[in-house]
């Protein structure tokens, strides 16, 4: 089953598939190119990659999966573990015959795409990680739950619905508005806000033995303005795995990819292009 939507000035065939008893959406611009797996970030959509699937093209194909619980997809046994997301990317790579490919991630999405290379190397052959630590705990992490519990669960309007996530502290709620939808009784978004708390809690942890479990080649791309990843703790990250290019873009936060499309798009495509055919 496919669909198509249109996300700014790119048209995303939508299709689905059966992943480990969870109904998985993940969104494509063209079916040609060398496959990049992207995968989004807490409370992310797929299409947040269209803009970069654009740039990639015609000589990269970014297929981008919405992971369980997140856009379209179904949250299954409401097991949102780091090792859930992993064992649902690696599956749904092996459903399409796919592998190794690069796997590129924002965020909680970079997490699962460098444990995902350090579990199955079959599977990756290089990896681009935004904005994803190898540590996620205090003190050096000092918010690393978002607690979206109090958030509304409807509003009248979609413009309601933005003010009531902006009145709980959120500066622009663009990001979390990509999974608004309108139900019958109003406004709401698609992810759930119990299952969000348990999987970012879940993601609170050290994660140093995955980042530095993989041999592949790395870009790790960081927003020197990021409120999630220390420029310390990016630094060190490619100072102890070998192998790894780290890009620091100015102006930038952690959603360096919605901040400056342009640049972000450019340090991926300048990595892609350093991997052997």
């Amino acid at each position: 089953m496919t669909s198509a939507e249109t996300h700014g000035e790119t048209v995303l065939t939508e299709h689905f598939a059966n992943v480990r008893g969870v109904r998985l959406a993940w969104f494509e611009a063209r079916q040609t190119g060398v496959p990049v797996l992207a995968l989004h970030g807490h409370f992310g959509r797929g299409r947040a990659f269209a803009a970069l699937a654009e740039s990639l093209a015609p000589r990269h194909r970014v297929i981008a999966l919405e992971q369980r619980g997140h856009g379209h997809s179904g949250r299954g046994d409401g097991d949102f573990s780091p090792d859930a997301y992993v064992a649902d990317a690696a599956d749904f790579l092996r459903g399409l015959g796919l592998g190794p490919v690069v796997v590129l991630g924002h965020s909680m999405g970079g997490v699962t795409a460098f444990r995902l290379a350090a579990r199955h190397p079959d599977l990756v052959r290089a990896l681009i990680v935004e904005d994803g630590g190898a540590f996620n705990r205090r003190p050096d992490i000092p918010h690393p739950v978002l607690d979206v519990r109090g958030w509304p669960r409807r509003a009248p309007t979609l413009a309601a619905l933005r003010r009531a996530i902006e009145a709980q502290g959120i500066p622009d709620a663009g990001y979390f508005l990509e999974s608004a939808v309108e139900h019958p009784d109003g406004w709401g978004l698609l992810f759930d806000h119990d299952d969000m708390m348990a999987s970012q809690q879940a993601l609170v942890g050290d994660w140093w033995a995955d980042w530095l479990g993989s041999r592949c080649p790395a870009l790790l791309v960081h927003g020197l303005d990021s409120f999630v990843l220390p420029t310390a703790m990016a630094r060190e990250m490619a100072a102890r795995r070998p192998g790894t290019v780290l890009r620091e873009l100015p102006g930038c936060g952690h959603w360096a990819h919605d901040d400056d499309p342009a640049a972000f798009a450019a340090a991926v495509r300048e990595f892609l292009d350093t991997l052997e055919p």
